[in-house]
């Protein structure tokens, strides 16, 4: 049974795993973020496309303490409020979407793979030539310009690109990552749920399995066998 208080350690847990996975990608991309505490991670440099500037790590941290190491002067900068208890309207920011944490615990029955996803072979990502093929397929077939999003540095290390692939071509994948003792789930794409799951079980057992989502995704995800565990905010500036 899941108490008020296995709940906010998860949510810790699933925040702090989002924060070492942008972490990891801000570094390949040459930056050189930090942790302030237990608070908050961030990046006193813009980050990449679709990553944030700063992530809270624990409830009730002063906006402040969020928004001072930052770069909030040029545009585009963003927070993820990681417990939706934030309030950055003051200082020029607008809510950008809101999701939901969810948790999957470890050993729990694997979904069954039905229709499209039951036809995919699964494999682990490897080489730089694999990871541009497998983002292509991310970004829905378009190639990506210049060295791309996902850097090879990125390969290895507690971090899983897996690939779904129909007929040799990628068609579902996901990143999975291991900071915070949890195995975190992002950029999943295609119907990639139950090859997904099968493939953290068989490298991490013994790992319970986080993400956030939101709208049908998330729906899907419950489908799955996650549970909603609480709110989370992603912040945009306006200017």
């Amino acid at each position: 049974m899941i108490t008020d208080g296995t709940t906010k350690s998860l949510r810790r847990r699933a925040a702090l795993n989002n924060a070492a996975w942008c972490d990891a990608v801000c570094r390949a991309h040459g930056l050189v973020p930090r942790y302030e505490g237990e608070q908050v991670w961030f990046s006193a440099r813009r980050t990449p496309p679709m990553y944030p500037d700063a992530v809270t790590l624990e409830p009730a941290v002063p906006a402040g303490s969020v928004l001072r190491g930052v770069d909030t002067a040029s545009p585009g900068c963003s927070v993820k409020d990681s417990f939706a208890d934030l309030d950055l309207t003051g200082a020029g920011f607008e809510v950008l979407f809101e999701a939901q944490w969810i948790h999957r615990p470890a050993g729990m029955p694997l979904p069954e793979a039905e229709g499209e996803a039951a036809g995919l072979e699964w494999s682990e990502v490897s080489g730089a030539a694999e990871l541009a093929a497998w983002e292509a397929a991310f970004e829905g077939g378009e190639s990506a310009e210049g060295d791309g999003l996902f850097r090879p540095a990125l390969l290895g290390g507690g971090i899983v690109f897996l690939a779904g692939r129909a007929g040799g071509r990628i068609v579902a994948g996901a990143v999975v990552s291991t900071g915070g003792g949890v195995a975190g789930v992002s950029n999943l794409f295609g119907a990639a749920w139950p090859g997904v799951l099968a493939a953290v079980r068989g490298r991490w057992p013994e790992l319970d399995v986080v993400g956030y989502e939101h709208g049908e995704d998330l729906e899907a995800a419950v489908r799955g066998g996650f549970a909603p565990i609480g709110p989370l905010r992603v912040w945009l500036s306006a200017q």
